[in-house]
């Protein structure tokens, strides 16, 4: 009697012990999927797209000219002051996933991040900004030839009015950021620490730089027009690196002039601006897409130099570079519109869950005469939500099957069937 007793108690255990098990697979499972192998899902199903190149040129060449870029913006990750630990926490795991998945998957050139990469730049104190970098450094970690290249906005240096020399020396110190700086890649001009242009010599391509398409990374919070110190100096390298670009552009076409004599010669394409703030628009009543502003919010009036750039400074932007192309963030929306009727500009959406359910990047293959773009959308965070909360009532279903609570309201069940069918 005991020995049956002390047997029915093992396999009891067993299987209690068995289930358990069962339900512990099950949350690790689910865990799994929701924060590794949903990024795996979605990102699998994005690619690069596909642009037009040159006839005259070699296929070799012609591959290696195509430059695969991606660019995202407004990371906003939170320092110590605003946000919960949790919150913060959260945030960063979803953006590290999403960033190393994009990495493996697309493997792309060159990375750029279009400004407010923190949220708390503009108040942060040395040791609340060192432990800021380090997590970036972390979570935004990328192979060697892959480079990352990061633009300044006003969560990061502050608005204008609270913007110093200091903050933003402390932002180029780390980012290697300046405003009016030239970038070209795929036979290329990067201006690198010397640290970095070693290892990615072996990176790049062997067409000459002059074959090369070209981004200018500009500081649109200096571009106050109030003639304040920062300002003056970002407005004066802006000016500087056109007068070069025009006159390459002139050279290219026989068309030099005394002026241009002197001048360094940088690839003759036309140059695709890299900017925080949107040039100026009325608002976004003419963006569409499930990604740009709300219905609601559509509507209403953007303020100059706090939501857009100015009037007069755009159209500076405009003659001096006479972009192809122009890449924005800071609205946290999607956008597309056309300047002067021919210059697209594309506002790229908030990279981070805490200011979208749907957040994206834009993949863009580029060569020095054409450009096609691509946006790659992240895993909905409501859908991933909806998953655990069917992986919840799941587990507390099978909780009380288990515990016997579902058996008498099962077999009221069945007897009502079977008395329905004796009717």
């Amino acid at each position: 009697m005991r020995s049956n007793l002390g047997m029915m108690k093992i396999l009891h255990l067993k299987k209690r012990g068995c289930f358990l098990l069962k339900l512990l697979c099950l949350v690790v499972l689910v865990l799994i999927f929701c924060e590794f192998l949903v990024y795996y899902v979605v990102i699998f199903q994005c690619h690069w797209p596909e642009v037009k190149i040159e006839a005259h040129r070699s296929s070799k060449q012609s591959s290696a000219s195509v430059l695969k870029a991606m660019f995202l913006s407004d990371t906003h990750m939170l320092g110590e002051i605003k946000g919960h630990w949790l919150d913060k926490l959260r945030r960063e795991w979803q953006m590290e996933r999403a960033f190393q998945t994009a990495l493996s998957l697309l493997e792309p050139d060159i990375v750029f991040i279009l400004g407010d990469v923190f949220d708390e730049g503009k108040w942060s104190f040395s040791e609340a900004w060192a432990d800021d970098v380090r997590r970036f450094q972390k979570m935004f970690r990328h192979p060697v030839c892959t480079e990352l290249m990061v633009v300044v906005g006003n969560h990061d240096i502050g608005f204008h009015y609270e913007m110093t020399t200091y903050k933003l020396k402390r932002f180029a110190k780390v980012f290697n950021f300046t405003s009016g700086k030239l970038i070209t890649r795929k036979g290329v001009k990067v201006h690198l620490s010397p640290r970095m242009s070693g290892d990615l010599n072996s990176c790049l391509s062997p067409i000459p730089s002059l074959f090369s398409p070209s981004f200018v990374m500009v500081n649109s919070v200096a571009l106050e027009g109030d003639g304040c110190t920062v300002c003056s100096r970002a407005e004066a390298k802006l000016m500087k690196l056109s007068h070069k670009l025009n006159c390459s552009q002139q050279q290219e076409q026989n068309h030099s002039k005394k002026r241009c004599s002197d001048v360094e010669q940088l690839p003759a394409s036309e140059p695709i601006l890299l900017q925080h703030y949107p040039l100026y628009r009325r608002n976004d009543a003419e963006c569409a897409g499930e990604d740009s502003a709300l219905p609601e919010e559509k509507n209403i009036p953007f303020k100059e130099k706090y939501d857009v750039l100015s009037r007069e400074a755009s159209q500076k932007l405009l003659w001096w570079f006479h972009p192809r192309l122009i890449l924005s963030g800071h609205t946290h929306s999607a956008c597309e519109v056309l300047h002067n009727g021919k210059i697209p500009e594309i506002s790229v959406p908030s990279f981070s869950w805490r200011n979208r359910n749907n957040p994206s990047f834009i993949m863009g293959s580029i060569t020095p005469t054409d450009f096609s773009l691509y946006k790659c959308f992240l895993p909905l965070e409501s859908r991933v939500v909806t998953i655990y909360c069917i992986a919840g009532a799941l587990l507390g279903v099978l909780i009380l099957a288990h515990l016997q609570l579902l058996n008498p309201p099962f077999y009221f069940a069945q007897h009502l069937i079977r008395k329905h069918k004796a009717v």
